[in-house]
């Protein structure tokens, strides 16, 4: 034996005492065990070992070394041994404890030689399963998270506090369009470059990384404009651990599609779809800006504000037809955008109905628009072989003598409008204070009205609301009927503007709601099963104690709150809006459905239709009429449906009077219709006759008006 192998004096006499061999041994902190070279057994193992193998010390002892931790690279190792004894290994290997489970350790075999030429190997081990386990588990979780993030529809980025790249999923890649996908590898700061280079801004956006860089702890959210004219939406949230932030988490949404139809239905509810004209709910925004340009001391310091309404357009359409009329109004939109100056609007307000809103103009310019407009209009229409002369009645408001918002400018226009028709038509008028005009029929007709609710002059009937497909009757919309002694039927259209006006609305509204319900509650003690919709007015939504009006009507009749709708006028919407919504999702909490009566026609917005807790939109008649030849009306129909759809509404299409019209409203996703093509309102006793034979029990909710429209 060489030098370099032979034993020192106190080596051979620490194997001349095994006791102190075991002793040593169980010293150590790791598992060890000594091998006889000789018999290549286990002569020496300490409690850690055994432990780790689960293993009584008879078990092991005399045991070969293989039978403890026998991988083939250990059975490989000993054969060897017995040929050289100075072999040695160190490696990570298993081990099977004796519970069958296997056991990662680290394992070093080296050789002693004593002087006297015994030969041993000692076995150290480290046990390395908590370890394995703890990064098999974070494998799995990576695993897990990859295939989360890949399965996202969102582009997720994730960089450390320098901004240097972390992870990202195929997603935001394919979202930013990196070339090859892949070339930004973890640690990567140059990211930040390539992105940049796709943005309209990147200057802008490199300042907006820099900042939330700088904020480890900042919340953000941002809209992206890309230079190929994508929209992208960025949320960027800090990545914590422990209560430390550790990096930021990215994640990136294309808004494109969406924006661009919540534009084109924003588009279709601020224009007119015959003409393209603003509509109502454009000419309200742009008076409200006029005004404001007027608080703020702008120049301005009066506008004027013209309402135009055709005189006897109806003939043209009973005599000529539809298309013949739609011809006729877009014809009157052009020759009306030669009245108006750059700065000024044209709008269709509805039917034959214009307005024109003059910017800078005091008595003299609406004056001199005016006569304009009737010039313009004397001109013949030829269509065709035909040659006729449309005429129009003018009445003409003034800011701010004459109201001071949109619905105030727009009532006196319109007044004044009535006041040349009664006058003989073809004409304008200024509109004049009411102090100055003869209020005596009107102050006869709301006298009347007043005596009619308190001597029960008031009726209601029924329009049934028909499910497309199965023309099963649904549901009933309640409409005011009131027949004077001396005046004879006077129709909620004469009536009913004068109830708003002077807020004998409310009484009226108690009145058709209780009476409602009362009805609704006869039908279904005789079983039928018929629920029934009211209109609410905007006032008297508003009044303090209208959800407890409606409780206690529901609870006198004794009739089930699902079968009671309320429809709301999208005036509602536009008053206290977090006051609305309180009262809203009173009303929901009783199980009353709530609806929104002739969408579209003035000033719903998607945002109201998301946050309020309304089931069902009608489609407007105004709509419906020109369904399916008119491609306008096909549009905006199938807009509406598409969209109530998406928001998991029920649409009720309203004025149904051809097969024509159901059948297309069918194949556009329409659920429910109502008009003169299955019945005209009906009287109560006349309703249950018509609908009993035809209807099956349904539990379903209907939508319905108070009164002004006639199916």
């Amino acid at each position: 034996m060489n030098a370099g192998r032979e034993a020192s004096p106190a080596l051979h006499r620490l194997f001349e005492a095994p006791s102190v061999i075991g002793a040593l041994l169980e010293g150590l902190p790791e598992p060890a065990w000594l091998v006889d070279g000789e018999s290549l057994t286990v002569s020496v193992v300490n409690r850690a070992a055994l432990r780790l193998l689960g293993l009584k010390p008879e078990r092991a002892l005399g045991q070969p070394p293989a039978m403890l931790c026998g991988s083939l690279e250990d059975e490989a190792f000993w054969q060897g041994a017995a040929r050289d004894p100075f072999a040695r290994i160190r490696s990570d290997t298993i081990l099977t404890h004796s519970d069958g489970q296997p056991r990662w350790v680290s394992r070093s075999i080296s050789p002693i030689h004593t002087p006297d030429g015994d030969r041993y190997w000692l076995v150290l081990l480290h046990d390395q399963t908590r370890r394995r386990r703890a990064e098999a588990e974070r494998e799995t979780l990576l695993a897990e998270l990859r295939a989360t993030l890949e399965s996202t529809a969102d582009g997720i980025l994730v960089v450390d506090l320098a901004g240097r790249v972390r992870s990202f999923n195929r997603r935001f890649a394919k979202l930013w369009g990196l070339p090859g996908g892949l070339l930004h590898e973890p640690g990567d700061a140059g990211l930040w470059l390539s992105l940049q280079r796709v943005m309209r801004d990147g200057e802008q956006y490199r300042l907006r990384i820099e900042a939330l860089l700088d904020a480890p702890l900042m919340r953000s959210s941002d809209m992206l404009r890309l230079a190929d004219g994508r929209v992208l939406e960025q949320v960027s949230l800090p990545q914590m651990s422990r209560g430390e932030p550790i990096g930021r988490v990215f994640s990136f949404r294309d808004l494109s599609e969406k924006l661009a139809a919540h534009q084109r239905i924003e588009e279709l509810g601020r224009s007119d779809a015959l003409t393209g004209a603003p509509n109502r709910r454009a000419l309200a925004d742009r008076i409200v800006q006029q005004i404001a340009a007027v608080d703020t001391g702008e120049p301005s310091p009066v506008f004027a504000l013209l309402h135009l309404d055709l005189d006897r357009f109806k003939q043209i359409n009973d005599t000529l037809g539809h298309s013949y009329g739609d011809r006729v109004l877009r014809e009157v939109v052009e020759r009306l955008r030669d009245a108006v100056g750059e700065n000024d609007t044209l709008a269709r307000l509805g039917g034959d109905e214009f307005a024109l809103l003059i910017d800078n103009a005091q008595m003299f310019e609406a004056e001199a628009t005016a006569r304009r407009v009737q010039q313009l209009l004397a001109e013949p229409f030829s269509f065709d072989t035909l040659s006729f002369t449309v005429t129009a009645s003018c009445g003409i408001a003034l800011y701010p003598g004459d109201g001071g918002t949109p619905d105030e400018l727009m009532a006196s226009a319109e007044r004044a409008m009535h006041w040349v028709k009664e006058g003989g038509r073809a004409g304008f008028r200024f509109h004049v204070p009411r102090k100055e005009v003869d209020l005596l029929s009107r102050m006869r007709l709301d006298h009347a009205m007043r005596q009619a609710l308190t001597e029960g002059r008031f009726r209601l009937h029924y329009q049934p609301q028909v499910e497309l497909g199965s023309d099963r009757v649904i549901g009933a919309e309640a409409l005011i009927r009131w027949r004077d002694p001396q005046r004879g039927d006077i129709s909620p259209a004469e009536f009913i503007p004068l109830a708003e006006e002077s807020g004998f609305v409310v009484a009226i509204g108690d009145w058709v709601l209780r009476e409602a319900v009362a009805q609704a509650a006869h039908w279904l003690s005789r079983g039928l099963r018929m629920p029934v919709a009211v209109n609410v007015s905007a006032l008297q939504f508003q009044q303090a104690h209208f959800v407890e009006t409606v409780a206690e009507a529901l609870q006198e009749a004794m009739l089930p709150a699902s079968m009671l709708e309320l429809e709301l006028t999208e005036g509602v919407l536009l008053g206290d809006a977090e006051e609305g919504l309180r009262r809203m999702r009173a009303l929901a909490s009783l199980g009353v459905t709530l609806s929104i009566d002739d969408f579209g026609t003035g000033y719903s917005s998607l945002a109201y239709l998301k946050r309020f807790p309304i089931q069902r939109l009608k489609i407007d008649r105004s709509f419906v009429q020109g369904l399916p030849g008119d491609a306008s009306d096909v549009g905006i129909a199938n807009a509406i449906v598409q969209m109530g759809r998406a928001l998991g509404l029920q649409v009720i299409a309203e004025g149904v009077e051809t097969e024509a019209q159901r059948d297309f409203l069918a194949q556009a996703g329409c659920h429910e219709f109502q008009g003169f093509l299955f019945a005209k309102p009906l009287r109560p006793d006349e309703f249950e006759q018509r609908v009993r034979p035809r209807r099956h029990v349904v539990d379903a909710p209907a939508s319905g008006w108070l009164g002004l429209a006639n199916g």
